[in-house]
């Protein structure tokens, strides 16, 4: 009798043990990055998957400060290693001139983008000028090809170009930058993005 009762009880008993049982959390960090405990462990290292967030200022941005929304969205949407979110204190701010579009970045991830009217005056796309600019923010050099299809082709697209997603060698190429505690493609640099900036820029 004291068996088959014991019996009876059992899945309960399991059932409770289980829902005790802990499982692996998320958690933000300082940074504000998403990270998993309990990743996989390769050769004795515990890795661990973790998403930079990157802020930025769109405050001074004049009338392309929605557009700078868009393109953090187009941004967002593409990569896995970075995200992009309005928020203060920022990592790079956007602000709006009458110049052509350009971006100072000062580290990856950090810097000023200026969204230049001249370029906008002229036809080219708002859109593909914010993305194209958070692009050198997110490490990418500019790549004068020609090609719509290539975001960081710039001003060297024709006018009518309205791609404004990056390929697929570009997304992959953010998401390595931005892969594990080692931050790539990162230096120092100032981007001018004008049709005939290759030819101001200096010699190698």
């Amino acid at each position: 009798m004291r068996l088959s009762r014991f019996l009876r009880a059992l899945p309960a008993l399991v059932l409770g043990l289980v829902l005790l049982s802990p499982v692996p959390s998320a958690h933000a960090g300082a940074s504000g990055a998403s990270t998993v405990s309990g990743a996989t462990t390769v050769s004795g290292a515990t890795t661990v998957s973790a998403v930079r967030v990157l802020r930025y200022d769109a405050s001074r941005a004049a009338e392309f400060r929605t557009v700078i929304d868009q393109a953090a969205q187009v941004w967002n949407a593409s990569v896995t290693n970075v995200r992009l979110v309005a928020g203060t204190p920022a990592d790079f701010a956007v602000l709006a001139d009458n110049g052509w579009p350009r971006t100072s970045r000062t580290s990856l991830g950090r810097g000023t983008i200026w969204m230049g009217r001249e370029a906008t005056s002229e036809g080219y796309y708002p859109l593909r000028i914010a993305t194209h600019e958070i692009g050198h923010i997110l490490g990418l050099p500019d790549r004068r090809t020609g090609l719509c299809s290539d975001l960081m082709s710039g001003s060297s697209a024709p006018v009518s170009c309205t791609n404004a997603n990056p390929s697929a060698a570009e997304r992959s190429a953010v998401n390595a930058n931005f892969a594990g505690s080692a931050l790539l493609g990162g230096s120092a640099a100032l981007f001018v993005d004008r049709p005939d900036a290759a030819s101001l820029a200096p010699a190698a």
